[in-house]
């Protein structure tokens, strides 16, 4: 069974809204998109080609899906390459309008759409953005990765990488480091309900 790897890059708050650019997600009136183009450091780019591993294909929610479609295929070099060609599960309330391939929708029921992804077997999937996936993918189980880059940067609004409606879950640390930029990239995996205790 192939494994779903979320990767995100995340303000030291939570956020995830527009890393990439100005216009990349406007949504809300966001006025701070490309937060994390100042801190672009070379470790971080190998730091996600290792999350993305030799092959993969994508699981993207609709917002990411034309995020990317209206950007990546425009482009050339390694990553381009590797995104255009990509198979792309989508969850979508439209699939008629899918146009960036190969791509599948999810179908109705989203959950069961990625455990039968997950059970078709082929390269591991990748999630980027998708706030609303992510938190479905952790609170049913089917996430077995999450790596998060997150930026010294305080943003104070936008859309959140969990909503304040996410069940209470737990994760262990498996890898963290720091690159010269101020970058930490930790992977974690879930491990299950959030315990509690007392001091």
């Amino acid at each position: 069974m192939r494994k779903v790897r979320i990767i995100e890059h995340v303000s030291l708050d939570g956020v995830i809204q527009a890393p990439g650019g100005p216009e990349e997600d406007r949504e809300g009136g966001f006025a701070y998109g490309g937060w994390a183009f100042p801190f672009r450091d070379p470790q971080v780019g190998a730091a996600v080609d290792a999350a993305h591993g030799k092959g993969f294909d994508l699981l993207l929610g609709r917002t990411t899906y034309d995020i990317f479609a209206g950007y990546w295929p425009k482009h050339e070099g390694p990553m381009a390459d590797s995104l255009n060609s990509a198979r792309k599960f989508v969850a979508t309330h439209r699939p008629d309008s899918l146009d960036w391939g190969p791509v599948e929708s999810l179908g109705k029921d989203v959950a069961t759409g990625i455990k039968g992804v997950k059970a078709a077997g082929g390269p591991d999937l990748i999630v980027w953005g998708s706030s609303s996936l992510t938190s479905l993918l952790i609170s049913e189980g089917l996430a077995d990765e999450v790596v998060l880059l997150v930026f010294p940067v305080l943003i104070g609004r936008g859309k959140r990488l969990f909503s304040d409606e996410f069940p209470p879950s737990g994760l262990e640390l498996i890898d963290s480091k720091s690159v010269p930029s101020g970058v930490i990239i930790s992977t974690y995996k879930p491990a299950g309900a959030m315990r509690t205790g007392s001091f």
